[in-house]
């Protein structure tokens, strides 16, 4: 982000220090009497040496009384006489940390744009976050808070031009008379109109001058829990629904419910009112698009505008038109496209060897043909032979040359039918691929790219078939099945395209052909087109069988998604007779082939959809959500497994614990294509679920001990559906030892509470104590995995000795840069809360040890990324002028490749740590404490540096000497990367996976 510095002539004062004259002798009218007796003719020398003193405000961004009121410690210097006012305080110290008015809230303003550290700020010129936000934030769309909407406040200012000046929105809309505040909204979190309609004294309060406006009172009055904001949010509903925040509204704690929800609750889709389904309405894909864009803060103030006509409303969507409409839309398009296409020839000449040789069959609908060809064309460049049989067609056809360029037409005066013009043009194909192509279709972006990596990844796959969308976006198939009665069925059919059966890659029965890959010398060896088909129907069902029995696969592939206007090219009169005449003829031809396949019945869609290689298990792999790789935290290493699995060839099915709120399109980019990732249910469905797929898996796999210990009551009574299906419970962690650890290090219990001082003994005992409870459900299992050895011990300690070790498997990536090049220290690790191992290793290096880093050179500064969870509050640690926050970060290997050393200053934990490993194997040398290195077993001094984690001092002096020492650097990065390699070899990993699921089977 660039930014100009605060104030653009020159003038770094911001615009909070400013004492402004005019506004003050507006603001208090009794001030220019009080003038005149004590004998000032200067506002400003009047403020500072009286108005400060009886709670005046020396400009309109400051609130002087509410700052007094809001801040206790800055009464307490009031009082003692350390302080003339509150905003003196402020301009001192407050401004680092605390709020200077009730409608901006600084820390929650920096933890919504965590880039803003003491650091970023400093070298632009800015103060703090408030300075940022006048001088440039509310210009450039930055939130000032949940109760500033800058749009709503820009619409206020058309309507008000007049009442609005040079001085910005927010500083205008302070200094507007109440009854046009209150008649406008600039938050969809508060609604003035209401407020004052539902609390009359209000107004009374308001008129005798005890608070500028109706949102004034509602952030400021001495009873907070005795008003609601809007008709959309109530106080007691929220308090008596969501008793888990009680503890900490009142007293020094949140004001009242409302702070609680606008903070978190609004954003988790806790529900506001009575009859408010938030969770349900969040989940709604307008409703995420225009969260996640910015342009609502939440699904709350998107549901609020929508009540106020401001937002598409999701109840009320205009329905899809029916198919016949679309059907006919299709056509239209096609036709709109012809004038454009008749002045620019398709090129399709091919210069060298084809890639792929494409045939398509036309007869008539040249408008169709070329809209085909164009999609065909624009979402492929690569070399095309393109054949075309012009079956016997009366319309412009006749002059595609003058259309398309390059492409073999073959001629016929009548009407051949399909069958025959494609076995017709299998004599002409030079490509090692041949695509059967529809004239009625139209492909999405690199369909035919997609469906050729798709056919190469296997020497066995013969074909490939697309997922077929009809005109009225439903589904056609992903893949279709061939029943045991000859019958065919297209997976899912009138389903959703982007179901998640429907979104990953399997062998399949068949693929329509219109859009079928097939290798060539298998088409030529099978002589085509069975002509017992002709002139068309059953010959692609016919085709794939004939491939499957000479060893061939047919693969599903869903990126080659392809719209298709189903019976465009033949029409539908008379289909209905061939299709029951080819039927009988398939199914003769083919009872052999029949008989190993399912009964027709829907029900037995989920054991068709796939072809069942006997060798070929599946796997249903629980977790507390889609494993991503950006949310660190073990997840990592589940979406290693599920890799792994894969590569192992398992069909792989990833249900999530909690429903998973990212969308689906941005979750399959971390997974491979094989892998079914079921994001559209949780822990709630997965009774049903079980029992829809009844019999289905044979192997259960639960990632952490806490969600085998939740599922284990569902489990126990759906065993039924989960015959001789083997179980693992992959514990990440044990987290006993971490939990003692923890204890120890911030001598707090999970509760806050003062943990006890443990002997070694009681220590022990504790441990023991713990590690059954946290085990117990672990009887459940045919094997348990551990991460390390030392956690094995501690499992069989426990007195389960079926426990296998799985570590880390990665492949060795040394970024290139070389020593002199690099620059700055890096932490990367993903923070879940505020109470994580991660979260307090950033503020004891922060705090502890930072500061004591004295020997570097100047500028250099720690960098912070990885994920982080809305809830966690980052600004502690961006208040220090060595640290920027950089937050989640997609390329890793650009950003190991810019710094000189690596931090992880872990002071509890347990496992395996994943950060230490990645480091290594991106060759960036780093000082680690001895809790994380005595987890890896590496060698301090060789592999990399480490320090107590109770020893400031002694881990500043090792980054220092990492950071200064090109020597010691090369070999500290030359050790890492033999060490990681040796303990994270990726085919070592899959072969300890592979040895896990087979004892769980057996």
């Amino acid at each position: 982000m660039t930014e100009m510095k605060a104030g653009s002539s020159g003038d770094l004062s911001p615009r909070w220090l400013e004492f402004q004259p005019q506004w003050y002798l507006l603001r208090y009218p009794d001030a220019q009497e009080l003038m005149f007796q004590h004998g000032y003719d200067d506002p400003q020398r009047f403020y500072e040496d009286i108005g400060c003193h009886r709670g005046h405000s020396p400009n309109r961004y400051f609130d002087e009384i509410w700052y007094r009121q809001a801040y206790p410690e800055v009464r307490r210097g009031l009082l003692e006489k350390r302080w003339k006012s509150g905003f003196e305080h402020y301009c001192a110290e407050g401004y680092h940390r605390l709020s200077p008015h009730w409608l901006f809230d600084e820390v929650a303003y920096r933890r919504r744009y965590m880039e803003l550290t003491d650091r970023y700020l400093a070298e632009r010129g800015f103060r703090n976050g408030y300075d940022h936000y006048l001088s440039y934030g509310e210009m450039h769309g930055f939130r000032a808070g949940p109760f500033v909407d800058v749009v709503l406040l820009q619409k206020m200012a058309e309507r008000y031009e007049e009442w609005f000046g040079s001085e910005g929105l927010l500083a205008s809309w302070l200094a507007l008379p109440s009854h046009i505040v209150d008649a406008e909204p600039i938050s969809w979190y508060f609604d003035a109109a209401w407020y004052l309609k539902t609390y009359p004294q209000v107004q009374e309060a308001i008129d005798a001058g005890e608070y500028g406006n109706a949102l004034h009172h509602y952030l400021t009055n001495p009873t907070p829990d005795a008003f609601s904001p809007s008709a959309w949010f109530d106080e007691a509903y929220y308090r008596r629904t969501s008793p888990d925040i009680l503890p900490s509204v009142g007293g020094t704690g949140l004001r009242n419910g409302y702070e609680h929800f606008v903070l978190f609750g609004a954003h988790e889709g806790r529900s506001p009112a009575e009859g408010i389904d938030l969770a349900s309405y969040k989940r709604h894909p307008l409703v995420w698009s225009d969260c996640e864009g910015g342009v609502y803060d939440s699904p709350f103030a998107r549901l609020v505008a929508e009540k106020h006509g401001q937002a598409v409303p999701v109840e009320h969507e205009e329905p899809l038109p029916d198919e016949e409409e679309t059907r006919q839309l299709f056509r239209d398009d096609a036709a709109l496209y012809l004038p454009a296409l008749a002045r620019r020839k398709l090129d399709f000449r091919v210069r060298g060897m084809a890639e792929v040789s494409v045939i398509m069959v036309v007869h008539d609908q040249i408008d169709l043909t070329l809209q085909a060809l164009a999609s065909l064309r624009a979402g492929y460049d690569g070399a095309i032979q393109l054949i075309l049989v012009d079956s016997g067609s009366r319309d412009e056809t006749s002059g595609l040359e003058q259309l398309v360029e390059g492409a073999i037409i073959l001629r016929h005066k009548v009407n051949i039918g399909y069958l025959l013009g494609c076995n017709e043009a299998l004599a002409h194909v030079t490509a090692p691929v041949v695509l059967y192509l529809n004239n009625d279709v139209r492909l999405y972006p690199d369909a035919l790219h997609h469906a050729l990596k798709r056919l190469y990844r296997l020497d066995t796959t013969g074909a490939v078939a697309a997922r077929l969308v009809r005109t009225n976006l439903y589904l056609q198939e992903a893949g279709s099945i061939i029943w045991r009665d000859g019958a065919t069925y297209g997976y899912r059919r009138q389903d959703d395209p982007n179901i998640p059966e429907a979104s990953f890659s399997r062998e399949v029965d068949y693929g329509s052909a219109a859009f079928l890959l097939v290798r060539t010398g298998l088409l030529r060896r099978l002589g085509g087109y069975d002509t017992r088909y002709w002139p068309a129907y059953f010959e692609d069902t016919d085709l794939c069988v004939r491939l499957q029995k000479i060893g061939a696969r047919i693969v599903y592939e869903p990126l080659a998604m392809v719209e298709h206007l189903e019976f465009g090219s033949s029409g539908q009169s008379g289909s209905h007779q061939l299709i029951q005449r080819h039927w009988k003829v398939f199914a003769q031809q083919h009872q052999e082939f029949l008989r190993q396949q399912q009964p027709q019945h829907i029900r037995n869609a989920l054991l068709g959809r796939e072809r069942r290689r006997p060798e070929r298990q599946r796997v249903l792999l629980i977790e507390d959500r889609i494993p991503l790789r950006g949310l660190g935290s073990g997840y990592v290493r589940s979406n290693d497994i599920v890799r792994a699995l894969v590569a192992l060839d398992y069909h792989v099915t990833v249900f999530p614990v909690m429903r998973e709120q990212t969308p689906p399109f941005l979750l399959y980019r971390d997974f491979p294509e094989e892998v079914e990732l079921v994001f559209n249910q949780d822990m709630s469905t997965l009774p049903a679920f079980l029992e829809e797929r009844a019999g289905y898996y044979d192997l259960l796999w639960v990632g952490r001990t806490h969600n085998m210990a939740r599922l284990l009551p569902l489990l126990n009574e759906a065993s039924r559906f989960l015959p001789h299906c083997g179980s693992v419970l992959d514990t990440e962690v044990v987290a006993a030892p971490r939990t003692l650890l923890q204890q120890r290090v911030t001598g707090l219990m999970a509760d806050g509470s003062p943990a006890p001082e443990l002997t070694e003994q009681e220590w022990a005992a504790e441990q023991e104590k713990l590690l059954a409870e946290e085990l117990r459900c672990a009887h459940y299992c045919q094997q348990i995995v551990a991460v390390t050895e030392h956690d094995a011990d501690l499992i069989r300690q426990a007195g389960y000795p079926n426990v296998m070790v799985l570590g880390h498997g990665m492949a060795v990536r040394p970024t290139p840069r070389p020593y002199g090049e690099r620059r700055d220290i890096l932490f990367l690790g993903a923070f879940h809360s505020e109470a994580s191992p991660n979260y307090d290793s950033m503020k004891w290096f922060v705090e502890e040890v930072l500061p004591l880093i004295k020997a570097l050179p100047e500028g250099v500064c720690l960098h912070i990324a990885g994920y982080v969870h809305p809830a966690v509050d980052m600004t502690p640690l961006g208040q220090h002028d060595r640290v920027e926050i950089l937050g989640p970060v997609d390329d890793l290997d650009a950003l190991f490749d810019q710094y000189r050393v690596f931090v992880a200053p872990t002071r509890f934990a347990g496992g395996l740590p994943f950060k230490v490993h990645e480091a290594a194997a991106r060759g960036l040398p780093m000082v680690v404490t001895d809790l994380l290195r005595e987890e890896v077993g590496w060698q301090a001094g060789e592999s990399l540096l480490s320090a107590s984690g109770a020893d400031p001092a002694g881990f500043a002096a090792a980054v220092e000497q990492l950071y200064g020492d090109e020597t010691l650097w090369q070999s500290i990065r030359q050790s890492a990367l033999e060490a990681v390699k040796r303990d994270t070899d990726l085919e070592d990993f899959r072969r300890k996976l592979k040895q896990i699921v087979d004892a769980s089977l057996n």
